[in-house]
């Protein structure tokens, strides 16, 4: 393919989906460009698997967020029956270690209720009672959500492609984007191995490269990125079972976009514990602290020109960074933040590493955290930045409401031939 009317840059959960919905509704050309050999290789399936019920989010400042995690969980349960895919349902316990986290707690419950979440769904327990429930489980008192399931949303990303491609969207795998420049026919994408490709409209989906897609374009050009790593460790067979539900701990620094240490069941029976938030250059940094030279000098000139410097300069800021490097380091560290609320685990439990993911977070001119999804337009394109956690788990319902906006802005002015879909277009996008 030389033109297409429709490019998607990124064939993660979101890139993916979004050529799903378009697909499915339009007899047009559309690609998604992928630099790896497959979809969802990064943050898409180097992630907890947890279809997450959004009792966490603030419903007025991440509405579209929470809504469409509390929308997205019957469109991948539905996904899963049909294709025969893992949905081990296992429930979520979100912890409280004292009387101020308990606030936190109560608060959550509100805004659960007000996400859509059933109040059957939600409770509020003491410690004893979480005690009896999960009996190596130590605190002062949980939010049991019962509605959270573990599931794969690599395999997920890599189904919904199947169905894509079956509508006729052609994924470019194996293309990196070396540059973009407009044209009198909408852009034209050069790759690495020299292919070309013109587009009259181009949806960047890039993840941890979003933002430098974005600059190609002129936009976004105040802001910065960090990128940060999250590394888990495998509990052995012998204490997977520990614990039956997944545990999380309420946040102790709200101000930054990282998570406190949780117990994690996946859907294939293991257990893990993490994440810790380590500091690295790139986006692709699964392992180590320097990656390729080349990357961390660019990095660390970006920072010192950029907003990022400010973040760097705050005092709290740095003392987190350090906790979070030892935990890197040590292991112990490591398992002593979960035995905080499962005291029975020791550091012999886990010998193996799992699955490291890394969450690529914006900063705004200030010089502080993005809380939240950007979407920004460009020539001949629209920029999703900062699309986080719980962003696997919204997928679905987040990129039906972005092709809708895309209708109402003008970018698809193509006549609608809608195909036979697993998941109904104008339903979902009538409750966003």
């Amino acid at each position: 393919m030389t033109k297409c009317d429709v490019a998607i840059i990124g064939g993660g959960i979101l890139g993916t989906s979004i050529s799903y919905w378009l697909s499915s509704l339009y007899d047009i050309k559309i690609c998604v460009i992928e630099k790896e050999s497959e979809v969802a290789m990064h943050a898409s399936s180097r992630n907890t698997g947890v279809v997450h019920s959004p009792f966490y989010l603030d419903p007025q400042k991440k509405k579209t967020l929470a809504k469409s995690a509390f929308l997205s969980h019957d469109l991948w349960k539905t996904l899963a029956e049909k294709k025969g895919l893992a949905w081990k349902m296992v429930g979520t316990l979100e912890v409280a270690l004292d009387e101020n986290q308990h606030q936190s707690l109560e608060k959550y419950m509100r805004w659960g209720v007000q996400n859509g979440i059933a109040e059957d769904d939600l409770e509020l327990l003491e410690g004893n009672d979480v005690l009896k429930k999960e009996p190596n489980v130590r605190c002062h008192s949980a939010l049991f959500c019962r509605r959270d399931a573990a599931v794969d949303y690599g395999i997920f990303t890599q189904e919904l492609k199947k169905e894509s491609q079956k509508n006729g969207t052609e994924f470019l795998l194996k293309h990196k984007v070396e540059s973009i420049q407009k044209n009198e026919n909408g852009s034209l994408i050069t790759f690495q191995n020299n292919e070309q490709l013109n587009a009259d409209l181009i949806i960047n989906c890039a993840g941890g490269h979003s933002l430098d897609i974005a600059k190609k374009f002129g936009v976004a050009k105040e802001y910065s990125d960090l990128h940060f790593r999250g590394e888990y460790w495998i509990a052995q067979k012998e204490y997977a079972n520990l614990v039956k539900t997944n545990i999380y701990s309420v946040a102790s620094f709200p101000d930054f976009p990282f998570l406190d240490p949780h117990w994690i069941l996946r859907s294939d029976g293991r257990s893990e514990v993490g994440p810790n938030a380590v500091p690295v250059p790139s986006s692709e940094t699964y392992s180590g602290y320097i990656g390729d030279v080349g990357t961390l000098v660019s990095k660390l000139s970006e920072i010192v020109t950029g907003s990022a410097r400010k973040l760097l300069l705050n005092p709290d800021f740095i003392s987190l960074i350090s906790k979070e490097w030892l935990s890197s380091i040590s292991k112990t560290a490591m398992i002593e933040r979960v035995q905080q609320f499962i005291p029975k685990i020791k550091p012999i439990f886990f010998s193996e590493r799992g699955t490291a993911g890394i969450r690529s977070s914006i900063i705004t001119p200030e010089g502080t955290f993005l809380p939240d999804v950007m979407e920004l337009e460009g020539p001949n394109s629209y920029h999703m930045l900062n699309y986080n956690s719980p962003g696997a788990t919204g997928a679905p319902v987040y990129s039906a409401y972005i092709v809708k906006k895309l209708q109402e802005k003008g970018f698809l002015n193509y006549t609608q031939h809608t195909k036979a879909s697993i998941w109904n277009f104008e339903k979902i996008t009538a409750q966003t």
